[in-house]
């Protein structure tokens, strides 16, 4: 009222009423015409929405959002929730990864088709509970088994990133400080600390205690949800340093705008540039562990803890959160002394053939 007159309220009522004396269920006959409006992508979104805030970090939505976005959506996206049945699904997951390229996701990237599956899997669950669709799910693994092609455990590994060569990351350093630019700063930095890209790039200057040379990474940020600490180098405190005072709120390495992260694309960009398309960002990471591991005598535990990798035994790992701190100074000292140094020194042959730090 006043939209809906009395008298067309009364003849509404009479009609429930008429269609309840049938043996009909109004609630249920609307409710089924919503399910017939709601198309996957909707559904979805309304999935991610009722769900992030209890996600580790903002990050796991924008990945769940992604996933969708490039393998679910062009082919479902539009299709109403109610109707997708197995046929969708395997239209998904056997889809090429590549215009020009015949093979399918679900053997050329056989880890991000499961991904894909789990996330189409629990939308249509939650589809179900909202009563958007009924029946089996034909997401579920057990559905589609018998229909897509066994994959081989040795394509069903993750692929490593690509990664410098230890021997070759002098030179590399000697000329990506030569590069000016934020993203260079913060790829250089990100080498000298040994953290992923989503860490440095997300850099608050918060987390920056300069008296205690330490950077304190909140464990909403680290991929094992645990706080890590790392400690800063002299060449790593320089780059900060660098910066004016002025400017030492927020992002450290901040995007086009101050309060805009860069991307981990921005980070790659300075790799491109180089001429370096055969080495990822994230791939630092292990040339660091490599370095460490075959050169120096710096223990495995503090080799991983630097690294923020979870130690399996959990008395190891107890004592490696309580004591490691100036062992990892040193390590981390030592990383920078290695790439310190003229590249011809940084790598040395001995007379038997076997590779030696010198």
């Amino acid at each position: 009222y006043p939209t809906v007159s009395l008298s067309k309220a009364r003849d509404k009522a009479a009609g429930i009423a008429g269609a309840v004396q049938e043996g009909r269920d109004p609630i249920a006959e609307r409710r089924k015409g919503r399910e017939k409006q709601t198309t996957f992508r909707e559904c979805a979104e309304a999935f991610i929405e009722a769900n992030k805030a209890g996600w580790r970090n903002e990050k796991h939505a924008a990945q769940w959002t992604s996933t969708l976005e490039k393998w679910a959506y062009p082919k479902i996206g539009g299709e109403l929730v109610a109707s997708i049945d197995r046929n969708a699904i395997e239209a998904v997951l056997t889809q090429p990864v590549a215009a020009a390229d015949d093979e399918p996701l679900w053997i050329a990237r056989h880890e991000t088709a499961t991904r894909v599956r789990q996330r189409i899997e629990k939308v249509l669950d939650y589809a179900t509970a909202r009563k958007f669709r009924t029946g089996e799910n034909p997401a579920g693994r057990g559905v589609l088994e018998m229909i897509l092609p066994a994959v081989p455990k040795a394509v069903r590994k993750a692929k490593h990133h690509a990664a410098l060569p230890y021997a070759e990351a002098p030179a590399f350093m000697a000329a990506l400080r030569e590069r000016a630019g934020t993203a260079a700063r913060a790829l250089e930095f990100l080498i000298l600390t040994a953290a992923r890209s989503g860490e440095v790039r997300l850099a608050d200057w918060s987390e920056i205690d300069f008296e205690r040379a330490l950077w304190t990474i909140p464990e909403e940020r680290m991929k094992a949800g645990r706080e890590h600490t790392v400690p800063l180098s002299r060449a790593a405190l320089a780059i900060l340093s660098a910066i004016p005072k002025a400017e030492r709120t927020g992002l450290i390495f901040p995007g086009s705008k101050p309060d805009k992260a860069q991307s981990d694309m921005t980070l790659a960009a300075v790799l491109k540039r180089m001429k370096r398309d055969d080495i990822t960002v994230h791939g630092f990471r292990s040339t660091f562990r490599d370095w460490a591991g075959e050169t120096t005598s710096h223990p495995r535990d503090v080799i991983e803890h630097a690294l923020a990798h979870g130690l399996k035994d959990k008395t190891e790992a107890a004592y490696a959160r309580g004591s490691q701190l100036e062992k990892r100074k040193r390590l981390m000292d030592d990383w920078v002394k290695y790439l310190d140094r003229p590249a011809a020194s940084a790598d040395v042959v001995s007379i038997n053939g076997a590779r030696c730090s010198t």
